[in-house]
């Protein structure tokens, strides 16, 4: 196949690039270079490398000519930078992400998976997490994910374009971002530990997250590209484990020095997804163990 990452040189789209590579696919990788939490930008150099913004519509569309399938990452990816600068935000999520599906439409696309977010239920629901619960968008990172949902919908209602939206619960791993005070908390803790400093623990450190790991994620977007079922068309799919840790438990899995910062606003207290539908529609299931990674990365680094 011949296939988009958008975002393909960050985190998540990088580790995409590298499978659809390693499983025979042509591969364009689209990134414009913008997260500033990345330790660095990972080009697959087997890969076609387009540095462009998916806010520039022209330049990007035509690289969708002849392309099976959009793996959609590219993204303003972090609650507190969104907070700070909802206009960026809006723009990338919302106007890249159409801009994304109209150049997958113009140019017969077969399909588009969208990275979004578990951020869209917010606090008025009870977990585990399911897909039908409605939105509580508690700042402006979930609501233009969510805005980009809506459009993935509308795009395969009105116009047929096959879409599937996976909603991934904090995402770790190897290439996490690890700069700045807002990268995701693993890489953040990993980080300081290994630097000798004390791990800064958001407000009491009870709130809970589900912690996914990013092969888990790449496994559950190929399977999506591979998969023949017309009954994954327009659905929304979590991506987590189904267990969830507090941001303690984590610090005191990795190291033993942490303190405390004042807590956020706009973020959500315990995340924990019903993975019930992934299993069901695409036979997916997690593999990896947040504990036995954190062991298996200490061994190696110390």
């Amino acid at each position: 196949m011949k296939c988009i990452v958008t975002g393909g040189a960050g985190f998540i789209g990088s580790h995409i690039v590298d499978r659809l590579i390693e499983d025979g696919n042509e591969v364009i990788s689209l990134d414009n270079e913008s997260a500033t939490s990345n330790k660095e930008f990972y080009w697959n150099p087997q890969a076609y490398k387009a540095v462009l913004d998916i806010c520039d519509y022209d330049k990007i569309e035509p690289l969708f000519k002849s392309v099976d399938c959009v793996f959609h990452l590219a993204a303003e990816a972090r609650i507190q930078p969104a907070i700070k600068n909802p206009c960026k935000a809006s723009a990338t999520n919302v106007l890249g992400t159409c801009n994304v599906l109209q150049a997958a439409r113009e140019n017969g696309v077969d399909r588009v998976i969208y990275s979004s977010t578990s951020s869209a239920y917010g606090l008025i629901n009870s977990p585990p997490l399911i897909e039908d619960m409605p939105n509580d968008c508690l700042n402006p990172y979930s609501v233009t994910k969510v805005a980009g949902e809506e459009l993935c919908k509308m795009y395969t209602k009105l116009f047929g374009l096959k879409t599937l939206i996976f909603r991934y619960f904090n995402v770790y791993g190897e290439r996490q971002p690890i700069k700045g005070q807002y990268a995701p908390v693993v890489g953040i803790f990993l980080c300081q530990t290994e630097a000798g400093e004390p791990m800064t623990i958001v407000g009491d450190g009870l709130q809970k997250r589900d912690f996914t790991h990013v092969s888990d994620v790449v496994e559950a977007n190929i399977l999506a590209m591979n998969s023949e079922s017309a009954s994954i068309c327009g659905e929304t799919c979590n991506i987590g484990t189904g267990k969830n840790y507090s941001v303690l438990e984590l610090a005191k899995m990795i190291g033993v020095k942490y303190t405390y910062i004042p807590e956020r606003l706009g973020e959500a207290r315990v995340t924990l997804a019903d993975i019930t539908k992934a299993k069901s529609l695409l036979d997916w299931r997690p593999k990896v163990e947040l504990k036995d990674w954190i062991r298996e990365y200490a061994d190696v680094q110390y």
